[in-house]
């Protein structure tokens, strides 16, 4: 009894809004210092991607947040607890980011499989003799109907005289795919240096692709059937819970107090950790994109390593030399200069 009486009192109420006092001053000092110190500065890139990201969950909020309302003010009259009727909200928000994923998936293979088909076209293309300018708009026409778009505005830049390696980097902030940095990384380093070996890269790149497209195919199939025995199980539990609340209320009668419902709300948080959880394990991991745009040039995200350093700093001006002098390159010496003066 006596333990009873202890437990009774450290699930009281008092100590309940103490703790909640106590995590409310923490947060409140946390942000504080976070808006002492500053974050650091984003790059424009990130900042874009951000941007984007919230303006998409804007629209997102507005499709399912009548929905989500709707179903958490019923399940609220239905059982009478605040913290089930905000769960079923918040469940019902992000079904499809907890349990969806399909669409994305198979529209990413779709994009992977395009740029394949686009590659070995431009490949092929290029095989007649014909100029890396010449073959993009000829390989366009037949492109698959998910890049089309993108290549039609790459074949009008490129009508409009705008540079090639501009034109294919903004091809590639287009698409926003991983797969075709590469492609497109291998277009631009071709149209600055004019070399030879295009057909054999584009095409080793081409079966690259449709080797990732069989891999994708092979993993979502075997993830179709976990992703729906995971939405019957997340349906059943819901269903389990609400026929009790509404059919049996004696059996959960005990979850109608304060401290019922902060172990309620304990459940759903273990609940939605696994559902994250779930939800990690049944997403594809794709590289991030290494070919970024910046305010003046195209970089390639990449730690920088000593020889790299080495190179850039082989190329700055000596100190003490002419404005136009650069190290390593062969200085004419005062005296050749005055000899030729004599001459």
């Amino acid at each position: 009894m006596s333990e009873l009486g202890s437990m009774g009192g450290l699930f009281s109420t008092t100590v309940l809004y103490a703790l909640a006092c106590g995590v409310a001053v923490g947060g409140g000092l946390a942000l504080l210092l976070i808006a002492v110190r500053g974050l650091p500065a984003k790059p424009d890139h990130e900042k874009q991607k951000a941007s984007e990201r919230a303006n998409e969950l804007i629209r997102f909020a507005g499709q399912r947040g009548s929905l989500a309302a709707g179903v958490g003010l019923v399940v609220l009259l239905l059982t009478r607890w605040a913290v089930l009727g905000i769960a079923a909200g918040i469940l019902v928000f992000f079904w499809d980011r907890l349990f969806g994923g399909a669409a994305e998936e198979r529209a990413a293979m779709k994009r992977v499989e395009a740029l394949a088909s686009w590659t070995e076209s431009l490949r092929d293309t290029i095989a007649g003799a014909v100029g890396l300018e010449q073959a993009i708009p000829a390989s366009a026409r037949a492109a698959a109907p998910v890049l089309r778009p993108h290549l039609d505005a790459l074949v009008d830049r490129l009508r409009s005289r705008t540079p090639l390696p501009e034109a294919l980097q903004q091809l590639a902030d287009e698409i926003d795919d991983a797969s075709a940095d590469i492609i497109v990384a291998a277009l631009i380093l071709n149209a600055r240096l004019r070399g030879p070996g295009l057909r054999q890269v584009l095409g080793a790149l081409a079966k690259s692709a449709r080797e990732e497209v069989d891999m994708r195919q092979r993993v979502m199939a075997q993830r179709a059937s976990t992703r729906r025995s995971v939405q019957i199980v997340v349906a059943v539990s819901v269903a389990f819970v609400l026929g009790l609340s509404i059919f049996n209320r004696e059996f959960v009668e005990p979850y109608g107090d304060p401290v019922g419902q902060l172990v309620l709300a304990c459940v759903c948080g273990l609940f939605a950790l696994g559902f994250l959880w779930l939800r990690k394990l049944s997403t594809i991991e794709t590289p991030e994109r290494f070919l970024v745009r910046d305010e003046s040039s195209v970089q390639f995200v990449r730690p920088r390593t000593p020889a790299a350093a080495g190179v850039q700093a082989g190329v700055q001006t000596a100190p003490g030399a002419a404005p136009g002098a650069v190290l390593g390159a062969p200085q004419q010496s005062p005296f050749q200069s005055e000899e030729g003066g004599r001459r």
